[in-house]
C-alpha cells in the first residue's frame, strides 16, 4: 500500500454512514477501486452510480472477497457488523467498522476473538475524536495540564425526530448504546489507563415506551474510574421533533487537581432561520425553520466537499493505510468497554442498583 492508487476499498451498508464513507474513499487520492454492498442491490447500485464505484452487489461477502478490496469499511446496521467484520478480517483485509462494535457483547467477544486468531487491523468508527475541540481537548490532556482528573461531565441532547430514525432502523439501538457510547468513549480516552468500575445510574421512560420502543427518554448515570474519578453522563434524544439541533448537541467537563476544561459543544454560536425549511441531513422529509448550523454528527458538506467529525476520521484511516502514520481511532479492546459500560448504564438504569465493571459473562 506504498503505491498512489493502491487502495482497494469496500464499503460495506450503503445508509446514511455508509453513503458518507463511499463518496470520501472516492475522492481520495489513493484509492484506485471502490466496491459497495448492501442487503438492497438497488440502493447499492444507486451508491455505487453516485460515487462512480466499480463494482456493486446485493451480498456483502462479494464484494468483501474481490482480490482488488485490501480494505473495508463495515457500515451495515449495529446489530449486523459481526459478520463482514470476521469474513474481512479471515482474509487480512484491514476494517473500520461504525460505532458501538456491537449492541452485544457475546458479538464483541466474538470479534475480538476473531481478530486475535488472525492478527488483523480493526478500529472503530468513534467520530468524536476527530472533531477539532476534542483534539485540541485531548493535546491538553497529553501536556497534562489538568493534572489528575478528579471528575467531571458529558451530556448530549438531539430531538426525537432522529432518535425515532435510530430506533426504526434498530430497536436495540437505544441513546445509551448507540450515542453516549461515544461519550463513553471521549472520557475514557482523555482518562486513558483508567478504566470505569462502577455505574450507577437512572432513567425515565414516556415518549419511547408510548411509541412501542423500551428506551429511556432521559438516562444520567454516575461513572466511577479506577482510580476514583466520578464522571457524570446524561442523555436526551426525546426533545421536541423540531427543536433546532440537527445532530448531537453536547457538553464535556473535565475537573482536574491543576485546572479545568470546558468544552461547549451545543452549537447555538451558529443559528439560521429560514421560511423555506432547513432538510434534517439524518431524517428523510424532516425539515425545521430554525436550525443549530454545525451540529450535524458527522459534520457538513459545503462548497463541494464534506466537512467535519467523519471526514477528518475517513480520510485519516485511508491516510494511515497509506502511511503507516498513527491515528487516534479507537480500538476494539477500547470499544468493547465502552460497550460494556453503556450496558452496564442501561441495567443499572432498569433495576436501580449499582453495577460493577467488568461485567460478569
Amino acid at each position: 500500500m506504498k503505491k498512489n492508487k493502491s487502495l482497494g476499498v469496500a464499503v460495506i451498508g450503503a445508509g446514511r454512514i455508509g453513503t458518507l464513507r463511499a463518496r470520501l474513499a472516492a475522492k481520495h487520492p489513493s484509492v484506485g477501486f471502490l466496491a459497495i454492498a448492501d442487503k438492497d442491490p438497488a440502493r447499492a447500485k444507486a451508491l455505487a452510480e453516485t460515487t462512480g464505484a466499480d463494482v456493486y452487489s446485493g451480498n456483502n461477502n462479494e464484494m468483501i472477497e474481490r482480490a482488488e478490496v485490501n480494505a473495508v469499511f463495515v457500515s451495515t446496521p449495529e446489530g449486523e457488523h459481526a459478520a463482514p467484520i470476521k469474513r474481512a478480517l479471515e482474509l487480512g483485509k484491514p476494517v473500520l467498522v461504525e460505532k458501538p462494535i456491537a449492541l452485544a457483547l457475546g458479538d464483541a467477544e466474538d470479534i475480538l476473538a476473531t481478530l486475535k486468531a488472525t492478527n488483523g487491523k480493526l478500529r472503530v468508527g468513534y467520530s468524536r475524536r476527530y472533531k477539532e475541540c476534542f483534539l485540541r481537548a485531548k493535546e491538553q490532556m497529553i501536556q497534562g495540564r489538568l493534572g489528575r482528573v478528579t471528575g467531571g461531565l458529558a451530556r448530549v441532547y438531539n430531538s426525537r425526530a432522529q432518535a425515532f430514525a435510530i430506533l426504526k432502523r434498530d430497536p436495540h439501538a437505544t441513546p445509551v448504546l448507540d450515542v453516549l457510547t461515544y461519550y463513553v468513549d471521549l472520557m475514557c480516552w482523555f482518562l486513558e489507563g483508567n478504566p470505569p468500575v462502577e455505574v450507577v445510574a437512572r432513567g425515565q421512560k414516556g415518549i419511547f415506551r408510548d411509541a412501542g420502543y423500551s428506551a429511556d427518554d432521559v438516562t444520567w448515570a454516575i461513572v466511577t474510574f479506577a482510580d476514583g474519578a466520578v464522571v457524570n453522563f446524561g442523555v436526551s434524544y426525546a426533545l421536541p421533533a423540531k427543536y433546532p439541533t440537527m445532530g448531537q448537541s453536547d457538553r464535556v467537563e473535565l475537573l482536574g487537581t491543576e485546572g479545568t476544561m470546558i468544552i461547549d459543544d451545543d452549537h447555538m454560536d451558529h443559528v439560521l432561520y429560514s421560511d423555506k425549511g432547513i432538510p434534517h441531513a439524518y431524517v428523510p422529509d424532516h425539515a425545521v425553520n430554525m436550525a443549530f448550523l454545525g451540529s450535524n454528527t458527522a459534520g457538513d458538506w459545503a462548497v463541494g466537499d464534506f466537512w467535519g467529525p467523519l471526514g477528518n476520521e475517513t480520510r485519516a484511516w485511508l491516510d494511515h493505510l497509506v502511511t503507516g502514520h498513527p491515528t487516534v481511532h479507537t480500538t476494539p479492546e477500547q470499544a468493547r468497554i465502552n460497550l460494556e459500560t453503556t450496558i452496564a448504564i442501561e441495567r443499572s438504569a432498569k433495576d436501580g442498583k449499582p453495577v460493577r465493571l467488568p461485567l460478569e459473562s
